[in-house]
């Protein structure tokens, strides 16, 4: 490997960790979000209009930076090619149905289970890159998906009286959803940007808007959801989705920079331990305590990260 491209996967593995930070930090305040006026009085239509306005914001955030940048235009120009049409099919699975299956999970079985269940998605991703990429996996980094599953899966779980009567086992199975097409996104995006006119802040942009657009023209006047968004648009809590907007533009843009720099395999790995952080936040800002459990699933989600990484050198 030359040391060019030796520098290039160490800068890919640095992004895909750093994606996980901003996407652990958001998914708290996700939580809090949901769990917050007009949103909680709202059970059914909280999860979705949540996650428009999520997306909503975010596409604001990553189109201001490509307008100051001067490069709107070569996003726009981006969309009318096969790279910009596979683009916005990632951005459909991994938007309006990874995120809304995702906040739904949220919403029914809470903030621990959703992301446990959802954090399976690098294994399906790398299932699928393995298959249609071609991307090549050893025996290291199989082993380093595996055990940061395991790890995140450890560090979540939390035991719950599972009354088969109650929504939990519904929210289990949004979760799921969200960790399939999480999956698919990643490796449907990955795709797109083998285009030699692609890079991965216009790949961001036109998955935002794509995802926006899709809530906001086909989604919400469907549910019948714009009275709660112009509700929720005149309270204090669409600064809080202003600012998880922003998190979520800043975890899309390290994550898929890192898929474009070290494929889509090692980059939802690296970002799967998105887990960690967003207990580390919970520990931090809301007083979660730490136990075994906690140090346990850490050393697990770290150690599986490392072998992820694997050696630069090959």
């Amino acid at each position: 490997m030359t040391k060019r491209k030796a520098n290039g996967v160490k800068r890919g593995i640095g992004l895909g960790a750093t994606s996980a930070i901003a996407w652990g930090v958001d998914t708290v305040i996700i939580g809090v979000i949901i769990a917050s006026s007009p949103f909680k009085e709202a059970t059914l239509l909280a999860p979705i209009i949540a996650a428009f306005m999520h997306d909503f914001f975010s596409s604001i955030w990553i189109s201001l930076l490509m307008i100051i940048r001067g490069q709107f235009i070569n996003v726009l120009k981006l969309l009318k090619t096969k790279s910009g049409a596979i683009l916005m099919l990632a951005a459909l699975s991994g938007g309006p149905l990874a995120m809304s299956f995702y906040f739904l999970g949220i919403q029914y079985a809470g903030v621990t289970y959703a992301a446990s269940i959802a954090s399976i998605f690098p294994g399906i991703g790398a299932v699928l890159a393995f298959f249609f990429l071609k991307e090549k996996m050893n025996k290291r980094t199989w082993s380093g998906v595996v055990l940061s599953i395991i790890g995140v899966i450890i560090l979540a779980y939390v035991p719950t009286n599972m009354d088969a009567e109650s929504n939990f086992f519904i929210g289990i199975l949004f979760s799921l959803g969200a960790a399939i097409f999480w999956g698919l996104e990643g490796v449907i995006s990955a795709w797109g940007m083998r285009g030699k006119d692609v890079e991965p802040l216009y790949a961001i942009n036109i998955r935002q808007i794509t995802s926006a657009f899709s809530y906001g023209i086909v989604i919400v006047p469907f549910l019948h959801g714009y009275p709660l968004v112009f509700e929720a648009a005149t309270t204090s809590i669409v600064w809080v989705i202003a600012i998880a907007g922003f998190l979520g533009t800043a975890n899309y843009s390290l994550y898929y920079s890192s898929i474009n720099l070290i494929g889509a395999a090692r980059g939802q790995s690296l970002n799967n331990t998105y887990v960690f952080w967003a207990i580390v936040t919970e520990i931090l800002f809301i007083g979660t305590p730490i136990n075994l459990q906690f140090i346990i699933g850490a050393i697990i989600v770290l150690f599986g990260s490392i072998l992820v990484s694997g050696n630069i050198k090959k």
